[in-house]
């Protein structure tokens, strides 16, 4: 009989921690938050990141563009660091407790959460909702504690799914719904609506959080969100922040997302995601003693990860291509 693997050691975190002792007044009434209007009709565009205090990659592309001066030549800009008690705890040699303090702030974005906050994160939350209602485009960033693939969640949307097609970049495209213990910021509000009424959002994931190279992948998102959301001219975007466009994108819709029942969950393998399970039954691994098996034939394996383990926590989502 297999048993089940043991859990692996943290990755090591290379991507320097960013200074934000001046970003983090913003030029707002809500610290953190960066607002510029161009006074010329356009799309009112929102980059969010530090949703989780240890996803760093969102943070320098912020950071990168506060220093290059950038502005939008029209509609707004609004820039936003979000969880900055969560980031003020980070420890590159222990990164985990940093991704939130109370909950995790990308589970919050409900009104029964936000109407009386009862904790850090809702506080905080609260705090950055009326930006997020004024907005019509929204690009969150955040990374993961084990995938180095970057992958964009475009939810179940079709407007949002065209949108990270028409991006060019990264490959790998997921369409989920989201998690089942609560609304994350790119569901909130009208971007959750059915339909297209206007709104746009993306969550890029852009690779392992301690990877150098996330940090290349938020500033190539930030670039071509803002392209296509006509915020600003390309001139106006130094060149280095562009990636090659990827060879061919792929755009994959969950089925299934695997929540752990308590802390007694294993994998089988030590998966780091895209994995694809070419048989129903194939085992994925062991819930409290259980195997967990592929529903299907060709099951392709998104962001598994016990690095947060807890009673509720998805560790690992199931998914199949969408067809074209």
């Amino acid at each position: 009989m297999s048993t089940p693997a043991a859990a692996p050691s943290p990755r090591p975190f290379l991507l320097a921690c960013p200074d934000l002792s001046s970003e983090r007044a913003g030029n707002t009434d809500t610290p953190g938050v960066w607002h510029f209007d161009s006074g010329v009709p356009g799309k009112r565009v929102m980059l969010s990141a530090l949703i989780h205090g240890n996803e760093l990659c969102g943070a320098w592309a912020l950071k990168d563009a506060l220093a290059a001066g950038l502005r939008p030549r029209r509609g707004s800009l609004t820039l936003a660091f979000c969880n900055l008690a969560a980031f003020d705890r980070f420890d590159p040699s222990n990164y985990a407790p940093a991704r939130f303090v109370d909950e995790d702030m990308n589970r919050v974005w409900s009104e029964d959460k936000l109407s009386a906050p009862n904790n850090q994160e809702r506080r905080r939350a609260a705090q950055i909702r009326p930006w997020v209602e004024r907005s019509d485009w929204l690009l969150d960033f955040h990374s993961m504690s084990n995938s180095d693939v970057p992958l964009q969640l475009t939810g179940m949307e079709q407007r949002n799914i065209d949108l990270a097609l028409a991006l060019g970049n990264p490959a790998t495209i997921i369409a989920d719904a989201g998690h089942a213990a609560g609304v994350r910021m790119r569901d909130y509000g009208r971007f959750g609506q059915a339909g297209d009424n206007g709104t746009r959002s993306l969550l890029i994931e852009c690779g392992f959080h301690g990877a150098p190279e996330a940090h290349g992948v938020a500033l190539d998102q930030l670039a071509r969100f803002l392209l296509a959301a006509d915020t600003v001219d390309r001139a106006d975007l130094p060149a280095a922040w562009f990636a090659p466009d990827a060879g061919a994108q792929r755009a994959l819709r969950v089925t299934h997302a695997v929540a752990a029942k308590s802390a007694d969950f294993r994998f089988a393998q030590p998966w780091k995601g895209l994995e694809t399970l070419p048989r129903a039954g194939d085992l994925i691994g062991w819930s409290e003693g259980e195997p967990v098996v592929a529903p299907y034939d060709d099951c392709v394996l998104i962001m598994p990860s016990t690095a947060n383990l807890r009673p509720g926590v998805t560790v690992v989502r199931l998914a199949q291509p969408i067809a074209a």
